[in-house]
């Protein structure tokens, strides 16, 4: 199919903005918050979601990594499609997706009814998320971009601060089904702006990497399920061996395929010839990976060895979004000025340092003492990150590739979640009076990738505002 080149987006006489540029951040903000309200939710949900069905340990990481195993693996092929047919077209269609696959959790009979349904949102996340952030790269520059990224990431913050809060009063007065109900007016709102204020924007005309998709998204769900199996049973059985391998050799056809397509692969190999952007996919990897790990299991501890209840879970979790919703714009202005070295070395360093506070979490010694003070630390050390980061991704590209290297990143920063997801069930198959040790070692090991996130950034990334 032959698609045209969508013309240039309007801009405003500084040629530094669109005209509808307050729109255009609102449509991207909107979608994107559907999937950092939808992780964030049902992290609180778990326990409630594994007595409604009488899952298992493995059962309720899968609840996670229904979702995440396709946002991981499609995340390139959807901003690549976006690069190729439309970046709003695209981010129009992954919303409504979304929308009907959030329907479909609702009204979920069985546990594989809804891990389908998870997997179907996570199909329509990885196809929002990287054109909803290729749609401000191509919209904004210099310091308007340093801002809008900031905003977009502040507005990110901000909706996973309020959903764990509202999800857990769901769950308590109505039940864990009614989580899903908070996306549909999110998604209806994020498609009729999107339509109506932003400007279609598409780089080129490159064919798509059906394989390459293909061979990604295999890798990664049969890694996952081994690791699942291996965390939760703590036993590395035959089976479990021969499956990992499978997924390293299909994690080896994915490169060999990605190679032979060069400049025509979803995720050219070329990128990789740059330090920088080596330096900042092993930072994300580390990370987020030890981020998304330890906000699948801090709830659960709460509530299962705590005695929290969903909504105080929730609730617990608020000043870590508060703070970053708070400073990760000034942190985007400023890394706009002077270079994303400095604020990508810093950050996670603080970030180590809350997560080894909470390797004394307590919540028996009360949520002020024994809870927030790591929360708050992480939380500072991420919000110097967030926005430095982003904005680095998406200077290292030009703007033909936009899409796949939010994409890119996107998938890196979702990937370590889902291996550390799948990995958390060697704390969550613990019985309650075991939990909160099993919780301390977790919080050692994400100190430890944290640290060494900083140290990748300080040694990878070239000092003041040179691009990547």
């Amino acid at each position: 199919m032959h698609i045209e080149t969508a013309a240039p987006v309007a801009r405003d006489i500084r040629g530094s903005r669109p005209v509808h540029a307050a729109w255009t951040l609102a449509a991207t903000m909107l979608a994107s918050s559907l999937a950092f309200i939808d992780g964030s939710v049902t992290n609180v949900a778990l326990a409630a979601i594994g007595k409604s069905f009488g899952g298992s340990a493995a059962d309720l990481q899968w609840t996670i990594n229904a979702y995440m195993l396709p946002l991981s693996a499609l995340l390139l092929l959807g901003g690549a499609a976006g690069d190729h047919f439309g970046r709003r077209r695209m981010l129009v269609a992954g919303v409504a997706l979304f929308a009907l696959a959030s329907l479909a959790c609702m009204a979920a009979p069985t546990l594989p009814v809804l891990l389908g349904a998870r997997g179907v949102q996570g199909i329509g996340a990885a196809v929002l998320m990287p054109n909803s952030l290729a749609i401000l790269g191509a919209s904004f520059s210099g310091e308007e971009r340093g801002r809008a990224v900031g905003t977009w990431a502040a507005a990110g913050a901000i909706a996973s601060a309020f959903g764990p809060p509202i999800g857990g009063w769901l769950v308590d007065a109505v039940g864990w089904r009614a989580i899903f109900a908070i996306n549909l007016p999110v998604s209806a709102a994020a498609i009729i702006v999107a339509l109506r204020h932003v400007e279609e924007s598409a780089a080129g005309e490159q064919p798509l990497d059906a394989w390459g998709a293909g061979l990604a998204t295999l890798a990664l769900g049969v890694l996952t399920w081994a690791l699942t199996i291996w965390s939760s049973h703590h036993v590395a059985t035959a089976s479990v061996q021969v499956t990992a391998i499978a997924g390293l050799l299909l994690l080896a056809a994915f490169l060999a395929v990605e190679h032979r397509r060069g400049e025509a692969a979803m995720l050219p190999l070329a990128l990789f010839g740059s330090r920088p952007f080596v330096g900042l996919t092993l930072l994300t990897f580390l990370l987020y990976g030890a981020l998304g790990g330890m906000f699948v299991i801090l709830p659960y501890t709460l509530i299962v060895a705590g005695h929290y209840t969903p909504l105080q879970a929730g609730l617990a979790l608020l000043p870590f979004s508060i703070v970053i919703g708070t400073v990760s714009r000034i942190m985007g202005r400023l890394s706009e000025r002077l270079g994303p070295r400095g604020p990508l070395s810093i950050g996670p360093i603080v970030t180590a340092a809350g997560f080894a506070l909470m390797a004394w979490l307590d919540p028996a010694a009360g949520y002020w003492l024994g809870v927030a003070p790591g929360l708050i630390v992480v939380a500072l050390g991420m919000a110097g990150a967030v926005a430095p980061l982003t904005t680095a991704v998406l200077a290292s590209v030009d703007e033909r590739h936009t899409g796949t290297a939010s994409g890119f990143n996107s998938a890196i920063s979702r990937t370590g979640g889902l291996i550390a997801t799948a990995l958390s069930g060697a704390v969550i198959a613990n019985r309650a009076s075991d939990l909160l040790p099993a919780f301390h070692g977790a919080a050692v090991i994400g100190a430890a990738a944290a640290a060494a996130s900083g140290l990748v950034a300080f040694l990878t990334l070239p000092p003041g505002r040179a691009d990547c």
